[in-house]
């Protein structure tokens, strides 16, 4: 007898005993793989069943393997890998396909020839033909009890997969639910994070407007006859929250805006006050401007004055008028 023949227990051979040691390393390695690239790609799963399908069709010893995930009415192709024509981007989610009964039953079914099957499965059948496959295994993708997918393997021949293999996809199967899943968590956990960064923002402009207030608050208290301290100070204050190149104060008086305080670059302390203009007539109705490009001051006399532009900032000028200032 040779060594490759001899028996252990007298029904098995150390040949076939040496395959199925190989087959389950294989199946180890492939899965250990799929859990690597799921912790290693949180906030996305295409890897991942990228992953499954390529080894599923591979150690099942499929022509090909597809992932659909249950959208509305339909179940729309994630991922394929093989060399069966992939076929539409979506299917119906019906039981006249296997696939669509799998995720409606919640359940495994195998299909010897999917051809044959006109009656059972009549769109599957079709599209069978179409596409040039016979046996069909599909595994819905199951959490908390629902089918949120289906993850299927094909043959171009009648040849149906064994419980190992079926057993194998279930697997396959299961890693895919944990990928969705991961996936989901990640992407509530950012969304999470997102709201939490916009409150605080929140948070933080409304202390800044606080502490605003009261220094200008104090400002006034310490200078009671002093009007220009407070001025200055709201001219700083507003270019500081608004985040403007510049702020001013101007007062209407005798018909005219007279610059009263300045915060920022180009101080024109030259210009007493401002000719008439748009700007100045609608202030004096108690309106308000907002120009995001364009002259901001037009002063004859100092022309790069009147070449000044918003660039990336928002001009935000806003007045009381209507009766002069005393």
């Amino acid at each position: 007898m040779s060594p490759g023949a001899s028996t252990i227990g007298g029904d098995q051979s150390v040949e076939d005993l040496r395959r199925e040691l190989a087959e389950a390393r294989e199946r180890q390695a492939a899965t250990s793989e799929i859990l690597r690239v799921i912790s290693s790609s949180p906030k996305g799963s295409e890897l991942v069943f990228a992953e499954i399908a390529a080894s599923a069709a591979r150690l099942c010893d499929a022509s090909d393997a597809a992932i659909h995930r249950v959208d509305g009415e339909v179940l729309r192709l994630v991922v394929s890998h093989g060399s069966i024509p992939k076929g539409d981007d979506t299917l119906p989610l019906t039981r006249k396909v296997v696939t669509g009964r799998a995720v409606l039953d919640g359940r495994t079914i195998q299909v010897a020839d999917v051809q044959a099957e006109t009656g059972e499965y009549p769109v599957g059948s079709a599209n069978a033909r179409r596409l040039g496959h016979r046996t069909l295994l599909a595994i819905p993708l199951m959490r908390a009890g629902e089918a949120i997918g289906v993850i299927g393997i094909r043959r171009a021949e009648v040849r149906p997969f064994t419980d190992r293999q079926i057993d194998l996809l279930k697997t396959f199967a299961d890693q895919a639910v944990i990928a969705i899943e991961n996936t989901r968590l990640f992407e509530a956990e950012q969304t999470r994070t997102r709201e939490l960064q916009a409150r605080t923002r929140e948070l933080q402009e409304s202390l800044e407007y606080q502490t605003a207030s009261s220094e200008v608050l104090a400002v006034i208290s310490r200078s009671p006859a002093d009007l220009q301290p407070v001025l200055d100070t709201i001219a700083m204050t507003a270019r500081r929250l608004c985040r403007a190149e510049r702020a001013t104060v101007m007062r209407l008086k005798e018909g005219k805006f007279h610059l009263t305080a300045w915060d920022g670059p180009h101080n024109p302390g030259h210009l007493k006050h401002l000719p008439d203009s748009p700007w100045s007539k609608r202030c004096k109705r108690k309106g308000s401007i907002r120009t995001p490009d364009g002259p901001y001051i037009r002063c004859p006399a100092r022309p790069r004055l009147s070449t000044i532009r918003s660039g990336q900032t928002t001009r935000l000028p806003y007045c009381a008028g209507g009766t002069d200032a005393p």
